[in-house]
């Protein structure tokens, strides 16, 4: 049975207020959208391109301290499996080696080569990861260069992975959520099949917050900001100091510093 004129159009009217009121409350996240899934509750932090910068002897300061994987791990929901098979690393360690394998180890000191390195995804301004994605569920956001992902698109064909040369990303083979020490209801967790990795915490800054990494690093090793602003502590450190990054031949741009 049809409908008449009349209330084709106040049906019309009351659809597209319900799509605009979901979207306007997190509740309709598009494929690439800029406020997947997160709503800001205080003005959230912005910038033209975020980048990390990490202190290596700050960070030796403490032997075998985790603060900042934790603290990563506990806030997204990322499991803990034994296997190392089955490992979903957001934030993890690496040896100096593994970490810079083109680096000239002549031209670092002595004390950091056998030193293990915070390693997490790069962010990179050319990100290979992007570029393979066949359902678009990791892009690069345009208003700050944050890598993001949509888990909820992802169909697990493991292209990213394969196209990563920073082994920034994780492939959940067995369901992650009976492995979740304590689960965070702010933030979703994931099914078996899906790929996920570092966001740059864009769930935080959304709530005017930085990184988990950055606030749970009490010596300072993790220096978060505005790569674009002259005044960031950021742009302060690398021009007072002397950073390199990860495999920086490939082209992909890494923003992810490390002052040695």
């Amino acid at each position: 049975m049809g409908i008449d004129r009349r209330k084709f159009l106040t049906l019309a009217g009351v659809s597209a207020l319900t799509v605009i009121g979901n979207k306007v409350s997190g509740v309709v996240p598009g494929a690439n959208s800029e406020d997947v899934m997160f709503v800001p509750d205080k003005p959230a932090l912005t910038g033209s391109r975020w980048a990390m910068v990490f202190d290596a002897r700050k960070c030796l300061e403490e032997k075998n301290c985790t603060k900042c994987i934790e603290a990563c791990h506990k806030v997204h929901n990322v499991p803990q499996f034994d296997n190392p098979k089955d490992e979903i690393k957001w934030v993890w360690k690496e040896n100096f080696e593994n970490t810079f394998p083109t680096q000239e180890f002549e031209n670092v000191t002595e004390q950091l080569k056998d030193k293990p390195f915070i390693v997490m995804c790069n962010h990179c301004d050319n990100p290979p990861c992007v570029r393979v994605c066949p359902t678009q569920s990791t892009w690069k956001r345009e208003k700050d260069g944050i890598v993001m992902m949509d888990m909820h698109r992802c169909i697990g064909c493991r292209y990213c992975v394969a196209a990563c040369p920073y082994g920034s990303r994780s492939f959940n083979w067995r369901d992650p959520r009976p492995f979740i020490k304590e689960t965070n209801p702010e933030f979703p967790t994931r099914t078996r099949g899906v790929v996920e990795k570092c966001n740059f915490c864009a769930d935080l800054l959304a709530k005017g917050k930085l990184p988990a990494c950055v606030t749970a690093c009490d010596k300072g090793a993790l220096v978060f900001g505005d790569l674009e602003d002259p005044e960031s502590e950021v742009r302060k450190l690398l021009k007072d100091r002397f950073a390199i990054r990860r495999k920086p031949a490939l082209g992909t741009n890494p923003q992810v510093y490390y002052l040695v």
